[in-house]
């Protein structure tokens, strides 16, 4: 530590993705909820351009759901030594808590530029963080590990281009609905639900706006449930939280988009724990953490399921999953015994134990 006994954290926040407003709320959350006793927050804003700058300390201002990145001093990262200077002043940071979401911040590219500079840092490492983002490199993992996935399609731009009738072709054998979606875009942006494939290349287009790389999918039926992942200490094993279902007051709507996530909450439930038989509950937290193993996921991860009576099937892994007080992951933590404040904790001393590089 180096400011006496407090560890010196680097909160990044904002980023270049179109969650670039619920970055800020996050790390405004995280900051009225930080034990200021034992840390000592460096905030430190990337901005829509992709430029880092010095951010600021305001969780009220950050709090508001339309907050941005500013203007600011600019911040560097030294390659090799661990070091971030806001100008020529070194900031002298421990650990870096990146709450970034979607492109250029949970895809793997800020995890290896932290690898690179040997700077610690909260959650998954480069290839977890990559692979999990990539929806289509998921579900062949997951597949590989013997854990069950919905049936899908790969549409890469070349592909659709130059092989269009015979991916219609591989699509046509899924059953309806199907979800058309941008591979790596995270948190249902771009995301369209087709009842016919009259509707396909519209909603490939769509797609494409966020990512030239989209998976089809079929419409899995069953109720939608959610898991948190912790990982252990040292070598000991992950472990799961409570499971949880997301309901919407006014009854299933087609999809839980991004609207629904963080505009339009007002009909959102999050039901914790779940209606749910126990030993169902055991199946799916004992899946969670073995999808949190096969991804090589580190520090945390929300593990989402469709549940339709006693079976599972999983439909994606978020490693960095939202993370204000009244998000998913941390409800479930506190449904099961850890408050926010100690789940903050929690990560920042597994990633401070956590070596950079192979390990």
């Amino acid at each position: 530590m180096k400011n006496g006994s407090k560890t010196r954290v680097a909160l990044v926040y904002g980023g270049r993705s179109g969650e670039h407003p619920v970055s800020c709320m996050t790390a405004g959350s995280v900051m009225a909820a930080i034990d200021r006793e034992r840390y000592e927050i460096i905030p430190v804003g990337i901005r829509k351009d992709g430029s880092w700058v010095t951010g600021i300390i305001d969780p009220e201002r950050l709090g508001t759901g339309t907050a941005e990145v500013g203007p600011g001093t600019p911040v560097t990262v030294s390659y090799g030594d661990g070091r971030m200077y806001a100008g020529d002043i070194d900031l002298e940071i421990d650990v870096v808590f990146p709450l970034l979401h979607g492109p250029f911040g949970e895809d793997g590219t800020i995890q290896g530029l932290f690898e690179m500079a040997g700077m610690k840092y909260v959650g998954s490492g480069v290839f977890a963080s990559a692979a999990v983002m990539d929806k289509h490199y998921t579900k062949i993992i997951l597949q590989a590990a013997g854990l069950p996935v919905g049936p899908w399609v790969l549409v890469t731009a070349a592909g659709w281009q130059n092989r269009r009738d015979a991916l219609i072709e591989q699509i046509s054998a899924l059953k309806m609905p199907l979800f058309v979606k941008p591979t790596r875009a995270g948190s249902s942006l771009g995301i369209t639900r087709i009842e016919s494939l009259d509707d396909l290349d519209a909603a490939i287009r769509e797609a494409q706006r966020h990512d030239p790389k989209v998976i089809v999918e079929q419409g899995l039926s069953g109720r939608e449930v959610e898991c948190a992942v912790l990982g252990g200490f040292g070598t000991d094993t992950a472990k799961a939280s409570t499971v949880g279902e997301i309901i919407l007051a006014d009854g299933p709507a087609e999809f839980y988009d991004f609207d629904s996530k963080y505009v339009e909450t007002d009909d959102l439930v999050l039901q914790i724990p779940a209606d749910i038989p126990h030993a169902d509950v055991e199946k799916l937290q004992a899946m969670a953490v073995d999808a949190f193993n096969a991804m090589d996921c580190e520090g945390m991860a929300r593990v989402d399921f469709f549940y339709d009576n006693g079976r599972a099937t999983i439909n994606e892994i978020n490693t960095i999953p939202g993370f204000t007080p009244y998000s998913m992951y941390p409800l479930l933590w506190q449904k099961s015994g850890m408050t926010y404040a100690e789940l903050i904790e929690t990560l920042l001393t597994l990633a401070c134990e956590r070596e950079t590089g192979l390990r």
